[in-house]
């Protein structure tokens, strides 16, 4: 059974920085691409960073050179490194395994609640 379990979430000020992190338990880690997603309130649901199994990484253009992706697979933990956070970050983040980006991905964990005050 896999399961995915976020943490590091929270309020933080705009222009502050959020580390969230993703423990992957039930699935061959390291052979697998990670994603991470976001969705707030009455918006759609956005794919926001991706990472092969060899380390390459993509971002949506709304995260772009603020977010950083990466992987330990030593420790079978996503991280999603989150600079200069604007009130528009605002949102639930979801890690998922088990595809690629921009395609999808097929297991995600609950979910963690992210807040950016202005």
């Amino acid at each position: 059974q896999v399961q995915l379990v976020e943490s590091g979430g929270g309020l933080v000020q705009a222009g502050g920085s959020l580390r969230l992190s993703c423990a992957v338990s039930g699935a061959i880690f390291t052979i697998n691409g990670l994603g991470w997603y976001r969705q707030a309130p009455g918006k759609q649901r956005e794919l926001v960073a991706g990472i092969t199994s060899s380390g390459n990484t993509n971002y949506a253009d709304s995260v772009k050179g603020r977010f950083t992706i990466s992987r330990d697979n030593a420790k079978n933990t996503v991280y999603l490194q989150m600079n200069s956070l604007k009130p528009e970050d605002t949102a639930n983040y979801y890690c998922a395994l088990g595809g690629s980006y921009p395609q999808g991905y097929k297991y995600w964990g609950q979910g963690i609640q992210v807040t950016v005050s202005s």
